[in-house]
């Protein structure tokens, strides 16, 4: 069977959930290059903020968004965000606090996709840190494929790479809006989409013939392409993927890393499933969350410091792997 036939089949088979200071203002201009000009990320932590928007309410496909943020240091108490007291705060992890003030600065944006029968709080211990570390981060909650979906339709991960570029737009026109709390806080021309399962796949949808140059890298976790990824302007992109995945099957991210035209690195987990590696304390939680976290730093703050971690971050021998392609030095 080839590469494509597979990946179809896969997406009408998969039945469960795909779900377990300031900041750098530096940066080439949009169309200028895949990577920010050189720079240094915040190695600082903040506390995280959070807050829930709806994109189109009123259009055929509303779309609920959860935005995980660095908020002000020393921010006063708030309610619980709607990731819950327990998760992540029970493994470790930044609370994240509803409405809390947002730090200053501007700060890259990555754009999360949940997996089949999921949704964005399943995936805040990943997303909480990477705003911890100065990202925004926009999950969409895809309205055919999450885990309350009344219409649960697998084939709509076909729709939903159109949908995180309708959540792009949104940002876009949300930094410039006067009014709102993150208005001048979101670096909209340094923007990443990551994913995991069939999040993976949207986010490779998302690298489409045409894309805006804001777009410039992509983290797809346990997933693959769809048809048209991986053209238009060359990105850096990061897979991350378990050997043994009965799911979506190491094969089809390595078919997906061999066709990426950019920059790009597979950390592989030997022997690891779907995605236990993306749950704090489990082998290779550390080393995907370092990897994804300075891939990050690399591709939006422009840290070549970062880039040069990369093969430590992802090294934990008998736990992970990593092959890279054109990366630079």
């Amino acid at each position: 069977m080839g590469v494509q036939r597979l990946v179809a089949a896969l997406l009408t088979a998969l039945l469960t959930g795909c779900g377990p200071a300031t900041a750098a203002t530096g940066g080439a201009p949009p169309g200028t290059g895949r990577v920010a000009s050189s720079g240094h990320a915040p190695q600082r932590s903040w506390p995280v903020g959070v807050r829930q928007l709806t994109v189109d309410p009123d259009g055929p496909r509303p779309l609920p968004v959860t935005i995980w943020y660095p908020a002000a240091p020393a921010c006063p108490a708030g309610p619980p965000g709607p990731a819950g007291p327990a998760s992540p705060a029970g493994t470790g992890g930044p609370v994240p606090t509803a409405g809390a003030p947002v730090a200053a600065g501007r700060f890259p944006v990555v754009v999360y996709s949940h997996g089949l029968r999921s949704l964005p709080e399943l995936h805040a211990p990943l997303t909480t840190r990477w705003a911890a570390a100065g990202f925004v981060v926009a999950a969409p909650t895809y309205p055919r494929t999450n885990l309350r979906a009344a219409d649960f339709t697998r084939a709509d991960v076909r729709n939903q790479p159109a949908d995180g570029w309708r959540l792009i737009r949104h940002l876009v026109r949300l930094d410039a809006r006067r009014d709102d709390p993150l208005a001048g806080h979101l670096a909209v021309d340094r923007i990443a989409a990551a994913g995991h399962s069939a999040g993976g796949f949207t986010t490779a949808g998302m690298f489409s013939s045409g894309h805006s140059a804001r777009l410039r890298s992509g983290i797809v976790i346990a997933g693959g392409g769809l048809a048209g990824s991986f053209a238009g302007p060359p990105a850096p992109l990061l897979f991350v993927h378990g050997g043994a995945d009965p799911i979506v099957p190491e094969s089809v991210g390595r078919a997906a890393y061999a066709r990426a035209t950019g920059p790009a690195a597979f950390l592989g987990l030997p022997g690891q499933g779907h995605g236990e590696y993306l749950t704090p304390g489990h082998p290779g939680f550390a080393q995907v969350l370092a990897t994804s976290t300075d891939f990050l730093r690399w591709t939006l703050y422009g840290d070549p410091t970062a880039r040069q971690r990369l093969p430590t971050d992802a090294r934990l021998p008998t736990v992970t792997t990593l092959t890279t392609r054109s990366l630079p030095h």
